[in-house]
């Protein structure tokens, strides 16, 4: 077997997870040459929340960002996380936009993109996979990982086999709420690996303290790659710190060969920034804590907060056991989703609407009701006839791809921002966030 190769997520996932991803281009480009001397496989540095944040909270183009990184970096690929047809927001896009932000994407300097759809609905990641390969990118297409009676390794192998099938250059295993266990994992890494053509590569987090037990089973069953953050954005929601496994590897057939030194350097750069969100309460101590139970409820650790926040709003505090308890029952009404962006923050709403009202299915949000028409794709299990009824009555199910519901919008998008759109990366960033985006660049050009 050869080495294992890591992807470093401490310009993403590490932060996003940890501090809700909020640390700047500016805290990131002082240590990139650094990072790119490591080895990794690739550094991951755009996509998931940071697109979003950038814009609504640092003041900062996403654009310039990648940009900035991309110019600093010679020996290693960068790496961004899509939510397929939802592409970095939380509707689905038509195919032009989804086609034109993968090229952009691509042009400014990503490698890599891992695709994943919550529902594991192959037909949305489509799009987004053939573009990708058609301009170059490497396309990553992630299974979300969850926990259920029809999630078994027969459905993980046959989900493999179709992403294979579709194009996919290699495949990941994306474990969001850090449930998958160390054994399984090394069955699933087994069996997938002696039908795969493709690379694999694991994505767990640290949340219910399994992660770094998880990568030394996958390892040995023959993952190729598995993702790490540098140990000051490691633990807790993030993943398992890179030194830890660097170390842990080292004298076996799969060690990494990484200078630990230079990883220390690397830490000790990050350490006073780390300090800094801890000081002033954007990294939440709670983030870090050590949560087993994560396993039942299958919570990725960010949706942990978000509840904690929504309960507080309602002065409902005292209920947040009640709707834990909840949110598996929503899960198995609704299909057994996976629990992953947007479908976790839209069954954990409608847990703490059956908790706080008393009454189940009470008050229904509608993000709920148009993912049981079938807005948002097929779910794992069919939803029974009995729970249609609560949730949209006689109404209709769509059965096709949701995205086929959608007409271009590309030219539409052109027309909406001319007065404060630059460039088409300042239009495709107004079609994934119209009203953020508006503010944001025209405070952006206001000088100009």
């Amino acid at each position: 077997m050869s080495k294992i190769k890591i992807m470093e997520t401490c310009l993403r996932d590490g932060h996003q997870s940890l501090m809700a991803t909020r640390l700047t281009t500016n805290e990131m480009l002082p240590i990139i040459e650094k990072l790119d001397n490591v080895g990794y496989h690739s550094l991951e540095m755009w996509g998931g929340a940071t697109f979003d944040a950038a814009i609504r909270y640092l003041n900062e183009d996403p654009w310039e960002r990648l940009r900035e990184i991309k110019a600093r970096v010679k020996n290693t690929k960068l790496q961004m996380l899509l939510r397929g047809q939802n592409l970095l927001g939380y509707r689905n896009y038509p195919d032009d936009i989804v086609e034109r932000f993968i090229k952009k994407s691509i042009q400014n300097g990503i490698d890599i993109i891992r695709i994943f759809d919550a529902l594991n609905d192959t037909r949305n990641l489509k799009t987004a996979c053939e573009a990708t390969k058609k301009y170059g990118g490497h396309a990553q297409l992630a299974i979300s990982y969850t926990i259920s009676p029809v999630h078994t390794v027969e459905y993980y192998k046959n989900l493999a086999l179709e992403m294979q099938e579709m194009g996919a250059d290699s495949i990941a295993i994306k474990d969001m709420s850090g449930i998958l266990l160390p054994e399984f994992a090394y069955t699933l890494v087994k069996e997938l690996k002696s039908i795969l053509r493709v690379p694999l590569e694991i994505h767990t987090h640290a949340t219910a303290g399994l992660a770094s037990m998880t990568y030394l089973r996958a390892i040995e069953a023959g993952a190729d790659i598995i993702d790490t953050a540098i140990s000051p954005l490691s633990g807790g929601t993030s993943q398992p710190a890179t030194e830890s496994i660097v170390r842990s590897l080292e004298g076996t057939e799969r060690e990494t060969g990484f200078d630990l030194n230079l990883l220390r350097e690397i830490a000790e750069y990050f350490k006073p920034i780390r300090a800094k969100y801890l000081k002033e309460g954007t990294l939440n101590p709670q983030a870090l804590m050590t949560e087993p139970s994560i396993v039942e409820y299958q919570l990725p650790g960010g949706m942990l907060s978000n509840l904690l926040a929504q309960l507080k709003l309602q002065k409902a505090e005292d209920k947040y056991e009640d709707v834990l308890k909840e949110i598996p029952r929503v899960r198995a009404d609704l299909g057994y989703p996976p629990l992953v962006t947007p479908l976790s923050q839209m069954v954990g709403t409608q847990a703490v609407f059956n908790v706080l009202t008393g009454q189940r299915y009470k008050l229904i949000p509608n993000e709920i009701k148009n993912y049981v028409r079938g807005l948002y794709g097929k779910s794992p299990v069919p939803i029974t006839e009995e729970m249609k009824k609560i949730i949209i009555g006689n109404e209709e199910v769509f059965l096709g791809r949701p995205a086929d519901k959608l007409e271009p919008e590309y030219d539409t998008m052109v027309e909406e921002s001319r007065e404060f759109a630059r460039t088409e990366e300042d239009v495709l960033t107004y079609a994934l966030f119209p009203q953020v985006a508006k503010e944001f660049l025209m405070k952006k050009y206001e000088n100009d």
